[in-house]
This record gives C-alpha cells, sequence and structure tokens, in this order.
C-alpha cells in the first residue's frame, strides 16, 4: 500500500480502516488530503485483499472542514483561469483543470462512489463542510454521541461542494437537504439519526467495534465480485430514467454471476454447508462491466 502523509492506512481480516489525521488541525481537509484519499480509495478498489472499508477521524475529530488558514486561494483552485462548463465537459481530466479548476471534495466522493469496495464512515467527532459532504457517497455511517454535522457553506458564502447536491438528497430527501444547507446549521448525532443521516450512534469507545462487525457483515462469506457489481447497480441504476434500464444489466449481472460464484452458492446451499467463493475483482470481473 502507498504511504500517505494525513491518511493512516490499517488493514486487517480484510478490513481497511482509513484514518484521517491531521489531529493538531481536527483533521482539517487539505488538498493533499483530497489527493491522498482519491489515491486509497482507487488503490483499495482493486485490491483483492480489501474487503471492506471504514473512514474516521484520528483523535477527538472526524474532519473540521476545509483549513482555510492555507495562503491563496484556500481552495487550491488557480484564479488565474476563466472556467466554462464547456471545459468541465471537455477538459475535465485536463491538468489545469484537474487541478485549478476542480473541487477537490468532488474528487473525493467520485473516488468513493467509483469504488468496489463498502464504504462505512465512523463519524467519531465533529464532521464540518467537506467533513460531513465526504461521508455522503459511503454506504453506511455510524456515530459517535459526541459527533456533529454542519453543512456551512452559506455561512462563508460558498456553495455546497464534493457532489453534495447529488448525494445529499438520496440521502436525506430533497427538503430537508435544502433545510440543512440553507440553514447551515450544526447538528447532533441524535438529530442526524432522526433524519436518517447516520445509522445509528454509540458511545465513542463502541464505534469502531460497531463499524467493523458491520463490515464483516457484509463481507463474510460474500462473493467479492457479486458484492462490487450490487455497489456499482444500486448507485447507478436507481438513478437511470426507466426500470428497463436497470433490467438490462441486471439481466446480465445474474447472467455471470450464476455461472461464477453463484454455482457454488447453489451447491453449498444444497449441501447445507458455507460457500467457499473464489472470485477475485482484480480478475473476475464479467465482460460487460464497467458498463457505465
Amino acid at each position: 500500500m502507498n504511504s500517505y502523509k494525513t491518511v493512516k492506512q490499517q488493514l486487517s481480516e480484510g478490513i481497511l480502516t482509513l484514518t484521517l489525521s491531521r489531529p493538531g488541525k481536527l483533521n482539517a481537509f487539505t488538498v493533499e488530503m483530497a489527493d491522498e484519499l482519491e489515491s486509497a480509495f482507487a488503490s483499495a478498489s482493486d485490491d483483492d485483499r480489501v474487503q471492506a472499508i471504514i473512514v474516521t477521524g484520528d483523535g477527538d475529530a472526524f474532519c473540521a472542514g476545509m483549513d482555510l488558514s492555507s495562503d491563496g486561494n484556500v481552495f487550491g483552485l488557480d484564479e488565474t483561469l476563466a472556467p466554462t462548463l464547456d471545459d468541465m465537459y471537455s477538459r475535465l481530466h485536463d491538468s489545469d483543470i484537474e487541478r485549478g479548476v476542480r473541487d477537490t471534495g468532488g474528487r473525493v466522493t467520485l473516488a468513493i462512489f467509483n469504488c468496489n469496495k463498502p464504504v462505512i464512515g465512523a463519524i467519531n467527532g465533529p464532521a464540518i463542510g467537506i467533513g460531513a459532504t465526504m461521508t455522503l457517497p459511503m454506504d453506511v455511517r455510524l456515530a459517535s454521541e459526541r459527533a456533529r454535522f454542519g453543512f456551512v457553506f452559506g455561512k462563508i458564502g460558498i456553495t455546497p461542494e464534493a457532489a453534495s447536491t447529488w448525494f445529499l438528497p438520496r440521502v436525506v430527501g430533497l427538503s430537508r437537504a435544502l433545510e440543512l444547507v440553507y440553514s447551515a446549521d450544526i447538528i447532533d448525532a441524535p438529530v442526524a439519526k432522526s433524519i436518517g443521516l447516520v445509522k445509528d450512534k454509540y458511545p465513542a469507545e463502541e464505534l469502531l467495534p460497531a463499524a467493523r462487525a458491520l463490515a464483516h457483515a457484509f463481507t463474510d462469506r460474500r462473493s467479492a465480485v457479486a458484492t462490487a457489481l450490487t455497489r456499482q447497480m444500486m448507485y447507478r441504476n436507481s438513478a437511470l430514467p426507466h426500470p428497463v434500464e436497470a433490467h438490462r444489466i441486471d439481466s446480465l449481472s445474474m447472467f455471470y454471476t450464476s455461472i461464477g460464484d453463484g454455482r457454488e452458492g447453489v451447491r453449498a446451499f444444497l449441501d447445507k454447508r458455507e460457500p467457499k467463493f473464489e472470485s477475485r475483482i482484480s480478475r473476475d470481473m464479467p465482460p460487460f462491466y464497467p458498463w457505465y
């Protein structure tokens, strides 16, 4: 695995824990952290040793938002440019657009969205701004009782980022998403649970064990290929305009998994034993993948 300065990595029992680590700065987000998270998710996505990913913060905070103390444009953007919407379609991956225009938080959330592994957020403390929005593409969010969430962009005169205008309404509904962003209120873990932003809240010492238990529940005795396909199908198919479009992908996915790990799954069921799935994402993804 790569070595990073602002993100710690620990792989144990197939679970990769990524810990945001700028504890002296409440793990405040920087361009360097964005680059490292983007790299970490891309690497883990194709690493057969990794079955699931947990993201948490070092110390008492998850992520206090963008580090606003840096020189120049604090968001790392190149103010000499004058980008257009056409640039965002035709030049999205050109170096000057990539480094000088694209929202750094969005690069992270897209890397999480594209990841082939289940992702669980273990929000151990304040998650403000990008600290909150980076959790939205995580499959499940668990919160410490000390967690706080704030979509505070309006307070500093900017708009939501990290593709949160796509993710947040899908998590809490459109009206609630607008309320969270318009008000810029800081909400605690019980409120976050009540609106569906997090699955549940835990005493601080129980948070990571709960996240690890959930990761094992998602991946133990599961097909790696079927899990990867399921994650991409759920996110992408649910945004399609008609269910027949999902049916096209479902049909191909069912076909290829039925002649892959599905054979072992059926045999194990009939034999009344645990299945032994052997597929690997690095070599066994079906020929129609990626379809998007």
